[in-house]
């Protein structure tokens, strides 16, 4: 079953790739002009991702696909990976064929010479990982560092690390 994040998420990648949601069974289109926000969603794509769940909208779906967002948030649709575009794309449980990627009727896609859709990104969080690998990174070679020290002070014949190029110095 695709969650509600799963199917908001689905609708971010094919608005970014320049698709629309048809809404009220067809009759009207929505295509925000700005998904993203810095590392959030942007309020227009919120406010018609809130009016896609809104029952007064009736039958809504991605266009070039066949399945409305009602049914993908049943338990008989899960959201998986196009072997061809890596975008998400809604499979049945069932296993029955669902149709072509919406990717199908889009000009040169997927074109790795552009950026790929994405979802919002924390740049906070993501620099704070960074930092943290970086650190542990550092621990790491401090241990190296004191192992090799160990192996130089209790077997004096080890092979010594050759210096780099940079660490010699100039005659």
């Amino acid at each position: 079953m695709a969650s509600q994040q799963q199917v908001k998420n689905y609708l971010a990648y094919w608005f970014l790739a320049g698709k629309k949601v048809y809404i009220k069974n067809g009759r009207e289109t929505r295509q925000p002009t700005s998904v993203l926000q810095q590392e959030k969603f942007s309020s227009e794509f919120e406010s018609c991702w809130e009016e896609i769940l809104s029952a007064a909208t009736g039958q809504c779906y991605l266009q070039g696909t066949e399945q409305t967002v009602e049914e993908l948030l049943t338990s008989d649709w899960e959201l998986n990976s196009c072997a061809r575009c890596q975008m998400p794309i809604p499979l049945k449980h069932s296993g029955a064929k669902t149709g072509p990627c919406p990717c199908i009727d889009l000009e040169n896609w997927p074109n790795d010479e552009l950026p790929k859709p994405h979802l919002p990104i924390d740049n906070q969080k993501h620099l704070s990982q960074l930092s943290s690998r970086l650190k542990e990174e550092e621990a790491n070679l401090d241990e190296i560092r004191a192992n090799l020290e160990t192996t130089n002070q209790k077997s004096p014949n080890f092979p010594k690390p050759q210096k780099s190029e940079k660490e010699q110095p100039r005659n």
